[in-house]
């Protein structure tokens, strides 16, 4: 890093791909490995993301995937990127992020988002026929922060209910979205925001300020905001371009509704673009960061300061398990993450 460059907290989103040609157990592999390397190359933290039903990913319980992680690790904070809310008691999510906090004093994050984490039909098995509780979710949200910090109001169902396991620490709470709703329900209860530019690469720098501005102290007494980047970062250009012809494809095959696993480099290559799928591919492209490492630094330390971020969150789903290794290990010696341990 040069001597100019300010100091960046940079974070990993593991959304556990399957690449084609592999299978779950690989993909899971994965995630461990990838959580060690960020733990020893100096992350802050680890977010296992939640979804259901689609081929491309394997993770439909992070808090599952954070006992794994959090038994192989020493320091990195290990969190949901997201637990999707809506699904889900608030107390039984309450107990669950207990737990883990019980198990790994102050490394854990609750991380919780709205959307369904897969396709509708999934989202109503996964919810036995009762996906429609988004408009309840500033409800659970509000239930959740009383019941992580022990102060459930006068006539709440869960008044003089004992949650365990009882621990003098409690987790980071925090809301995730990609519009301006997260933002300002994140402002209003006082809890730390990320936004997915990842998913919504336009008006993110807006809704990361406004929260600034809105924030009232609740869970937290200051405002704390991140924003969640997709990165590929290679050795030279003509790799990073190899391995971004296949997030081209992974996001082609989303628009057309193509439920399949991560691209393999060899489907990339044998792919023959039509000019609709140009248009979509130029449409689709401002949400990846791509490159070396001096040209995504560079774009990175743009957008931290656009967001007003207090840290980048970063998602890198490639074409190999390797080249997804190779993206954090030279962003953290282009930001010298060990430096700061």
């Amino acid at each position: 890093m040069t001597a100019n460059r300010p100091r960046l907290r940079l974070s990993v989103l593991d959304q556990s791909p399957v690449i084609a040609g592999h299978t779950a157990r690989d993909a899971l592999a994965a995630t461990v490995e990838l959580a060690q390397m960020a733990d020893a190359l100096g992350y802050t933290r680890y977010w296992c993301a939640e979804h259901h039903g689609l081929r491309g990913v394997c993770n439909p319980a992070p808090e599952v995937m954070l006992a794994r992680l959090g038994s192989v690790t020493q320091r990195i904070r290990l969190g949901s990127g997201g637990v999707m809310l809506p699904y889900y008691s608030p107390f039984k999510v309450a107990e669950q992020f207990r737990m883990l906090e019980g198990l790994f004093p102050n490394r854990i994050d609750l991380g919780v988002g709205r959307a369904p984490g897969g396709d509708m039909r999934t989202a109503q098995a996964v919810a036995m026929g009762q996906y429609d509780r988004g408009a309840q979710f500033e409800e659970q949200v509000r239930d959740l922060s009383c019941l992580l910090r022990g102060d459930v109001p006068p006539g709440h169902l869960a008044e003089g209910v004992l949650l365990q396991p009882v621990v003098d620490t409690k987790p980071e709470l925090w809301i995730l979205g990609s519009s301006d709703y997260g933002g300002a329900l994140a402002a209003r209860l006082g809890l730390r925001f990320a936004f997915a530019h990842f998913i919504n690469a336009h008006t993110g720098h807006h809704v990361a300020r406004q929260y600034r501005e809105d924030f009232q102290p609740g869970y937290e007494a200051r405002p704390y905001s991140a924003a969640a980047i997709f990165v590929i970062c290679a050795d030279t250009d003509a790799e990073a371009a190899e391995l971004e012809r296949a997030v081209d494809l992974r996001r082609l095959q989303m628009a057309y509704g193509v439920n399949a696993p991560i691209p393999s480099l060899e489907q990339a290559h044998s792919h023959v673009a039509t000019e609709r799928d140009q248009l979509i591919i130029e449409r689709e492209r401002p949400r990846t960061i791509c490159g070396t490492p001096e040209r995504v630094t560079e774009r990175m330390l743009a957008l931290r300061e656009q967001f007003a971020a207090d840290e980048l969150v970063v998602l890198s789903v490639t074409a190999t398990y390797a080249a997804r290794l190779r993206t954090y290990e030279l962003l953290a010696e282009a930001f010298e993450l060990n430096s700061e341990n």
